[in-house]
């Protein structure tokens, strides 16, 4: 089966229990396509790049899953049913990622602080 990657933006507003509960809803139309879900990743509340029905914010989730194409669609139907959601966007890939995305690794490494030997940079 081929390999997808979906990422869908909740409304602002909503709780982490309701966005996780959006995540299941999505994951379980995969599972009853006969698919299998290989990492949800859940990015938190971010900035959006403009303002998308009235939002400046949301909740950013990746689903990674192996699956038949009528599954997706499926899911896709009901991320696009849901008014909580208010993006998605689904990608087919060779092979599923490896570890962690480049947003969580991204996020991980907050707390990182370049060492300086004092001297200035010419």
């Amino acid at each position: 089966m081929p390999f997808y990657e979906t990422v869908f933006i909740a409304r602002q507003d909503l709780s982490d229990a309701q966005v996780k509960a959006i995540t299941e809803a999505a994951e379980q139309v995969i599972k009853d396509g006969k698919g299998k879900v290989l990492k949800t990743e859940s990015w938190g509340l971010r900035t959006l790049a403009y303002k998308i029905n009235k939002n400046k914010k949301g909740h950013y989730v990746l689903i990674e899953s192996d699956s038949p194409a009528p599954a997706v669609i499926e899911m896709e139907r009901t991320l696009r049913l849901n008014e909580e959601v208010v993006r998605y966007m689904t990608i087919k890939l060779d092979e599923p990622s490896k570890g962690p995305s480049k947003i969580i690794d991204k996020n991980s490494n907050d707390d990182f602080e370049p060492k300086f030997d004092g001297k200035e940079a010419a």
